[in-house]
């Protein structure tokens, strides 16, 4: 069974690391997700997110540009083992050579800073795959979890419309974690193609503003798009089991994925770790330990031509379509 992960912020992880003074690489390191283990996994492609806090930033622009750059100088120190994508047929051409597939991504739409040439330069550069928001408002929509505990004000605004068309026109994947009920809805009465929620769980198991509504699952799901499971525990429950800690447990990850299965169907579910943008309070540690999950829909009643689709090959479908 090989493994495709909509979403890590590894790259960024790296990124911050080395600002500070400390060392890091892709290759092997003490983080959720590296190639090493990667390929003990079973892992054939991972999307890299490019993520910007818009309150730690002077230039969320910069800021992408700068770890887009070490992506890629990553990618060049490590091309034996693992190589950017920029087309399905990149994809495919990995997988023959026994080699891990890069996907580029940006996590806040506004590292481009409301300019849709910007959009268009980081789509030379790779990235096919951005989220509208993170947790602020900005010149494209509104958060579904704002950082400042308000309410989310409304879903894209006109200029995220013209991005949304142009996405699809360029040939980037709209990712709507992170995104507002209503924009979320506005992208899929909008869009003409699927779109993902690269690291998303179910509303009404745990009623986070990250998370998706039924209805928005199965709009989704319509569309033919696909959602990656989160792995990190205060989007899988309500119940924290120490504290105010809440433990990502595999049978959490299992009851996301048979719900949403339930309402829209099995190829609407896909991975989306969020590794290393996540705390350590989880059971899959690591991206070592994807043994832990697969057993579980094993033994929860899902066939593997199922398991197979969560794991990869409903994303590989979304991909054939866009790349």
């Amino acid at each position: 069974m090989k493994i495709a992960d909509m979403h890590c912020d590894t790259i960024s992880r790296i990124y911050h690391t080395r600002k500070s003074g400390i060392p890091a690489e892709l290759y092997r390191n003490d983080f959720q997700l590296d190639i090493v283990r990667m390929k003990q996994s079973g892992y054939f492609l991972q999307n890299f997110a490019v993520f910007v806090d818009l309150a730690d930033t002077d230039s969320a622009y910069d800021c992408g540009m700068e770890q887009i750059s070490l992506f890629y100088e990553e990618m060049e120190k490590n091309r034996n083992f693992i190589l950017p994508i920029k087309t399905y047929q990149d994809i495919i051409d990995c997988c023959n050579k026994g080699k891990l597939a890069a996907l580029l991504t940006l996590e806040e739409g506004e590292i481009c800073e409301g300019s849709l040439e910007k959009l268009r330069e980081f789509y030379a550069l790779g990235v096919r795959m951005m989220t509208f928001t993170w947790n602020y408002e900005n010149s494209l929509g509104s958060p579904g979890e704002p950082a400042d505990g308000s309410s989310p004000k409304g879903g894209l605004t006109p200029l995220g419309i013209e991005f949304l068309t142009e996405m699809e026109h360029l040939g980037i994947i709209p990712d709507v974690s992170h995104l507002s009920d209503k924009g979320i809805e506005d992208v899929c009465r909008l869009a003409k193609k699927p779109m993902v929620a690269s690291h998303s769980n179910g509303w009404s198991l745990c009623p986070r503003g990250r998370n998706l509504t039924d209805e928005r699952i199965r709009q989704i799901s319509n569309l033919g798009g696909v959602i990656g499971i989160n792995y990190y525990g205060p989007f899988l429950t309500t119940a924290p089991t120490r504290g105010n800690l809440y433990y990502g447990r595999v049978s959490d990850l299992v009851r996301h994925i048979r719900h949403l299965t339930k309402i829209g169907g099995m190829d609407c579910v896909g991975l989306g770790s969020d590794f290393d943008g996540i705390d350590d309070y989880l059971e899959l540690k690591d991206c070592s330990y994807m043994e832990l999950l697969i057993n579980a829909l094993q033994k929860s009643g899902f066939h593997e031509s199922e398991i197979d689709g969560f794991l990869g090959k409903n994303v590989l479908r979304v991909y054939r379509e866009w790349l």
